[in-house]
């Protein structure tokens, strides 16, 4: 076990997935080179208020386990929490192997002040974070995690147990029930909430005005981290290329932005296509099968906390509903949602969507 250290290192780190799930029908491989900026502690604005360390786990000479030890103080402010995170877990199927992985990072960890490691989650929870747990036999969609079953077994075999879990729904339904969205949509014009979508032509004013209600919309979610402009403005930056303009939607009042959703052609049906994630040739694959993309995910969707009860939320959801249908689009997918968010979780089933997956975080003292 050892950190890190050499661009070699960091090649081993990124390319161990590659090779443990090869074969795997659900998996989906990621561009190389999004992981490494990713991973860049210089190119990463994550890495204004966090440190990581890396680690492989090897042996004979071979990379058998991978770690990240995470340290988020926008978290621990945030929380007045003491936790520290871990995320980049690949191992193979040996408990002996993640016990030295999950040690590594808790040593790396402690000295730090911090007294519980939780995670995965890589880098934290507004990135792809959980351990999948249930719903191993369909593919993960854009920006969402997948991972064989046996990763449940090691996780708790090294004393973890669960600290939230993370629902995700499904829908292939064409439309939403009608008298759902009559009743949203008389309430909401009782109170004069009108909905547009997202104006590519002034995209980055539209960005301004997502940063004013980002963070407020989430600021009471279990486990939420507030994003920084920096953050926001890199994020919008990855994501511009793939946006449908239809499919983020904005709900204001008398012109003031109190809520939006955002919804993204799951990209991830196009990344399978390219099995060793290398730029070339498998970029050619990749962009044309983009092109026939027919599902969705709703990743996005948040209202200020007084306008969470006027319908708003559905009739954005009805928005999408529409405007992806008219698109093309056949299959979406909500969430993740946190388990104990009983208001959404039925709000989202009397809409049509059903709980297909469900991933988890887990704490473990350091």
């Amino acid at each position: 076990m050892r950190p890190v250290q050499t661009a070699a290192d960091l090649n081993r780190f990124i390319a161990f997935p590659y090779r443990l799930f090869r074969g795997d029908p659900y998996w989906v491989p990621p561009l190389r080179m999004d992981v490494k900026a990713l991973l860049s502690k210089k190119k990463n604005p994550f890495f204004q208020h966090a440190e990581a360390e890396y680690f492989l786990a090897r042996r004979d000479g071979q990379v058998v386990g991978r770690i990240a030890a995470i340290l988020n103080r926008a978290h621990n402010d945030f929380h007045g929490d003491s936790a520290g995170f871990f995320g980049f877990f690949d191992a193979v199927d040996q408990q002996a192997v993640a016990n030295a992985l999950f040690d590594a990072a808790a040593a790396w960890l402690k000295p730090r002040g911090l007294s519980v490691m939780r995670g995965p989650a890589s880098f934290s929870t507004n990135d792809e974070c959980g351990l999948l747990v249930d719903g191993f036999d369909t593919p993960p969609t854009l920006l969402n995690p997948h991972n064989p079953p046996y990763y449940v077994r090691l996780m708790e075999g090294a004393g973890f147990a669960k600290a939230k879990d993370l629902h995700q729904f499904q829908s292939v339904n064409p439309t939403m029930p009608e008298r759902l969205v009559q009743g949203a949509r008389l309430i909401t014009q009782r109170k004069k909430i009108t909905l547009r979508k997202l104006d590519m032509k002034h995209f980055n004013r539209e960005v301004e005005r997502i940063k004013q209600v980002y963070n407020a919309a989430w600021e009471k979610n279990w486990g939420f981290i507030p994003m920084t402009d920096a953050e926001i403005d890199h994020l919008a930056k990855q994501l511009k290329p793939v946006v449908v303009p239809d499919l983020v939607v904005f709900a204001e009042r008398e012109g003031r932005l109190i809520g939006f959703a955002a919804a993204l052609p799951d990209l991830n049906v196009a990344l399978k296509r390219n099995p060793s994630g290398r730029l070339f040739p498998g970029i050619v694959k990749v962009l044309w099968a983009a092109r026939k993309i027919t599902r969705i995910r709703i990743l996005l969707l948040g209202l200020l906390k007084e306008y969470r009860m006027t319908g708003a939320d559905a009739l954005m959801y009805h928005w999408i509903w529409e405007k992806g249908y008219a698109l093309g689009y056949r299959w979406a997918e909500a969430g993740w949602i946190l388990d104990d968010n009983t208001m959404m979780n039925n709000a989202l089933q009397r809409m049509g969507f059903v709980r297909y997956k469900t991933l988890r975080l887990y704490d473990r003292a350091v």
